[in-house]
């Protein structure tokens, strides 16, 4: 499967590139860009012609709605090379779907297929230098909208900016991760924005996540908000349990985002004969579980760090260690799906779009 339309999209390239100055082998995640992006405004009720220009800073009027009341939202992708030089999506269909379903809870426009995908199919096409070949490496793709109208009545924007800019990546995390499961914070809530990649809800994590950290904990499970008794996700990530040998994750909802890698991963599991239940495990359940040694893993996926272990968790100042075991689910799942997307492996779902 390929992206081609017949659409035009008008480029302006950069008069000279940056890629000479970066070394990919220490690359901080998110904090190098390439050279262009892609930019395409909403006004007067339609969208205009996207161009691909220079990466640069752009101004905003201070009363820009953005600032105000926070309308924005993100997607996170990743672009990979194959041995042959070839680069590919893995899954651009869900993240255009789940980016509109974002930019209707948020009473922004939706943004036009071809505008998404073939603006960023041209986009990649022109920094494809910038894909490096071999497993971990990527480039990570962040489309994102924000409101640009101005004014600081309380109302929706009647003008918005979708932009898509592109940054070279490695792993996302390293090293052990451990976390506390949530007792008085919230991710989100029921009749909220939780299933959206709005920008406000990652700000709100980070206040708790930062006391976490000065625990010695990386990332927090978060719980449901009305009675914390059930588990939902764990830092930006979607979370998985496995209890002797049957993974569980929650289902999506409203306050759970519907993670693109972590669908893939039941769609495998199911493909590779591995239980998988999606229903709410409870905090006590987990608990017992870890107790009498039924536990065997606990893990976190995600477009940025894929599948991420984690080695232990604490509740009500009890911290409880997972055993180290070997033929990890997690880690053979995570080898399955990459191989996938790296093209060492088929892809008996259809998943992955040339560039």
């Amino acid at each position: 499967m390929s992206l081609k339309t017949t659409h035009e999209i008008d480029i302006v390239k950069t008069s000279s590139t940056k890629i000479n100055s970066v070394d990919f082998d220490t690359l901080t995640f998110g904090t190098t860009f390439t050279d262009h992006m892609l930019v395409c405004d909403f006004r007067e009720g339609k969208w205009e012609k996207p161009v691909i220009k220079p990466y640069e800073p752009f101004l905003l009027d201070p009363s820009a709605k953005v600032f105000h009341y926070g309308q924005a939202i993100f997607e996170g992708m990743k672009a990979y090379k194959d041995e042959n030089d070839d680069v590919w999506l893995f899954r651009p269909d869900q993240n255009l779907d789940r980016f509109n379903k974002s930019a209707k809870r948020m009473a922004m426009p939706e943004v036009e297929e071809w505008i998404f995908m073939e603006g960023m199919r041209q986009l990649i096409d022109l920094e494809r230098d910038w894909v490096k070949k071999g497993l971990g490496n990527t480039l990570y793709i962040r489309p994102f909208m924000i409101a640009i109208g101005s004014g600081v009545i309380a109302a929706p924007s009647t003008q918005y900016r979708f932009m898509i800019i592109l940054s070279p990546a490695k792993s996302y995390y390293s090293g052990e991760v451990k976390v506390i499961i949530a007792e008085h914070y919230s991710r989100a809530a029921n009749g909220g924005i939780g299933a959206a990649k709005a920008a406000g809800n990652y700000s709100a994590q980070f206040y708790p996540t930062k006391l976490a950290n000065e625990k010695g904990f990386q990332q927090i499970i978060w719980t449901d908000d009305a009675t914390h008794t059930k588990l939902e996700e764990a830092g930006t990530m979607n979370v998985f349990f496995r209890i002797n040998d049957t993974l569980y994750t929650a289902p999506t909802s409203e306050r759970i985002l519907d993670g693109v890698t972590r669908k893939s991963l039941i769609d495998i599991a199911h493909r590779d004969g591995v239980k998988v239940e999606e229903r709410s495990v409870l905090v006590s359940e987990l608990i017992s579980a870890a107790k009498d040694g039924s536990l065997k893993e606990v893990f976190g996926a995600g477009t940025a760090a894929v599948v991420n272990p984690i080695i232990g968790f604490s509740y009500q100042d009890v911290y409880y260690e997972l055993p180290k075991i070997e033929n990890s689910v997690a880690l053979q799942l995570k080898e399955t799906l990459t191989n996938i997307q790296y093209k060492l492996a088929e892809d008996t779902f259809g998943w992955t779009v040339r560039v």
